[in-house]
């Protein structure tokens, strides 16, 4: 089992995302945006996985990444982007702020994702 930290700021996608987790037998904590994940990362640094859009309000993912790893370099938690921003550059600014995985949501179905991330967190 893992324990999953998810941020988007679509309430179905993470509804959705969150049940789809927890049928696969892991504990999900999700929120609405970085603002919310930072302080709850701050309260609590047991997540497995972190995973995040790429487009939210007040902070993008590839920000929120930096943020994690400033102010948490301890942190074991796994970060992975969850977007639909497909392009080259933004996996690849994703990966060099610390992600170490990306999954574009229209190229995959929800199941396929829980699937990746648990390769991922291995």
């Amino acid at each position: 089992m893992m324990k999953i930290l998810l941020i988007d700021d679509d309430a179905f996608l993470r509804d959705m995302y969150a049940i789809k987790f927890k049928e696969a037998g892991h504990e999900v904590e999700s929120c609405d945006g970085p603002v919310t994940a930072l302080r709850l990362i701050d309260s609590k640094q047991d997540f497995d996985v972190i995973l995040m859009d790429m487009v939210m309000p007040g902070m993008t993912g590839v920000e929120l990444l930096k943020e994690i790893k400033t102010k948490f370099p301890s942190l074991k938690a796994k970060c992975i982007v969850l977007s639909n921003q497909g392009q080259t550059e933004d996996i690849e600014e994703a990966k060099e702020a610390g992600a170490v995985g990306y999954i574009i949501k229209a190229e995959t179905v929800p199941s396929d994702v829980v699937s990746k991330i648990e390769s991922y967190a291995k």
